[in-house]
């Protein structure tokens, strides 16, 4: 009886198979690979998470403020000239103030696509439905930013309401505009929200219209969140370039 428990314990004691061990310690190895695999990828993944974010937000104000400087300066230039200034659609047509969305001057160029927007600027639309200008007697001066990144000038888009103001600075003239709708949600393909009469606005005839649309929600660009707005006065551009009441 003695002689069977010490046998027992003797194989309790003995070392298990050699295979066995190693099979255990391949399994931890790969285990530990997968980890430290899996930990790369979430820091290149925030990396690129803060420069979608961030950093694109940084190259595309500093592009922003240099073609703003650039437009100013145009502007300067041709002060003493009695008619309009020349459409300059390079650099810019003007600049967008929504107090609301507290984003401060928006540059506004020529255009939609990623090329211009990721500039840091809101563009007019030129296709589908092609943009009115402030300044023509009617239509609709339709325009699109980001909502994140590359600037991200209509991130606050949802913070403006009826009865909110939204100016246009020109060379000669400011366009006081006030927001009358919104429609927080719509198909990116809905292109009737553009249209010279924006009827889903509730408008039925032909005014001086503005609108302003972009990718909702959030950091997705599944669906457009728009706002609309009428024209409410123009301003001439005195001396010393005095804003409007609504941005003092």
């Amino acid at each position: 009886m003695a002689a069977t428990q010490h046998a027992r314990k003797s194989e309790e004691r003995r070392p298990p198979p050699r295979r066995g061990r190693r099979v255990r310690r391949g399994i931890a190895a790969f285990v530990s690979f997968i980890g430290e695999l899996l930990i790369t990828a979430g820091v290149v993944l925030a990396l690129f998470v803060a420069y979608s974010l961030w950093w694109t937000n940084v190259l595309a104000d500093q592009d922003a403020a240099q073609q703003g400087d650039r437009v100013r300066d145009h502007w300067a230039a041709g002060a003493e000239d009695k008619g309009p200034g020349a459409l300059d659609t390079k650099d810019g047509i003007g600049f967008l103030h929504v107090p609301a969305m507290k984003n401060g001057e928006v540059l506004v160029g020529k255009g939609t696509d990623s090329e211009v927007l990721n500039h840091g600027v809101a563009g007019y639309y030129t296709d589908p439905v092609k943009a009115a200008m402030p300044w023509d007697k009617k239509g609709n001066f339709s325009l699109a930013a980001h909502r994140d990144g590359h600037g991200a000038k209509f991130h606050n888009i949802d913070k403006l309401g009826k009865g909110d103001a939204v100016v246009f600075e020109t060379r000669d003239t400011w366009y006081v505009y006030k927001v009358y709708a919104t429609l927080p949600e719509t198909s990116k393909y809905n292109v009737d929200v553009i249209s010279p009469v924006p009827k889903e606005s509730g408008r039925k005839k032909a005014g001086r219209y503005l609108t302003l649309t972009t990718c909702t929600p959030v950091y997705t660009s599944k669906y457009r969140y728009v706002v609309w707005a009428e024209l409410d006065r123009t301003e001439k551009v005195d001396a010393d370039r005095t804003p409007p009441k609504e941005l003092r």
